[in-house]
């Protein structure tokens, strides 16, 4: 008998949803509603399939490549409760690997534009989306850095992974009153959840709560040499 077919995915995600996000403060309904709903097994290779709803991220990419990863849910959810996510909101979710946060951003915003660099992983965010049923999400592959302007203003740009710097292309796509938000900086407890907000045409940012996730490859400041 193969795992998967022991796991009771529904009991499990109520776990998660009880364990590992009401715990810490996730208290918006809509988005408890959103993870209760999205099934994360479908986002997940097979192999790790049982793992599904561990209270870690969980490795998506091919060998070989830069690793990459569904968000931890706890840390995911409580960024998305950052962004204030509205029902007429587009979103801008950068660095989306297999779809899982632009499935939970479809419950929540009007339209999603969900940004992968890979082209294997982006193919896969199609095919769990479309799975699901999820016309207003459009996947696309390009830079992460450059974000998706064909598709800008956006009112809320996910960054999904820790940064430590945003890149200009990405806050001049940002729409007046939007909001980025992302974990700034890569070291542990000295990582801090962020939220940009443009007001009169200018950004400014507020350190929300400290937090980890994994650096996303891409994001680092350039390295200055001192002689």
């Amino acid at each position: 008998m193969r795992l998967t077919s022991m796991v009771d995915f529904a009991k499990a995600r109520t776990t998660m949803v009880d364990c590992q996000i009401r715990t810490v403060d996730v208290t918006d309904f809509d988005i408890l509603d959103a993870f209760l709903a999205v099934p994360r097994e479908v986002f997940v290779p097979d192999q790790l399939k049982p793992f599904s709803y561990i209270d870690e991220d969980i490795l998506v990419s091919a060998p070989g490549t830069p690793g990459r990863y569904v968000m931890e849910a706890g840390p995911l959810a409580k960024l998305i409760q950052l962004a204030g996510v509205a029902a007429t909101d587009k979103v801008l979710d950068i660095g989306a690997t297999t779809g899982y946060a632009a499935a939970l951003l479809s419950s929540l915003a009007a339209s999603v534009v969900a940004l992968e660099s890979d082209p294997a992983l982006a193919d896969q965010a199609r095919a769990n989306l479309a799975s699901l049923g999820k016309t207003n999400v459009t996947v696309v592959t390009g830079s992460l850095l450059a974000g998706y302007s064909a598709a800008a203003p956006y009112d809320v740009i996910l960054i999904e992974g820790a940064v430590e710097e945003i890149p200009d292309a990405l806050t001049a796509q940002l729409s007046e009153g939007g909001r980025i938000v992302t974990v700034v900086g890569a070291n542990g407890l000295a990582a801090k959840a962020t939220i940009y907000t443009r007001s009169s045409g200018s950004l400014s940012g507020r350190p929300a709560f400290n937090t980890y996730v994994r650096p996303l490859p891409g994001f680092e400041k350039p390295k200055v040499f001192v002689f």
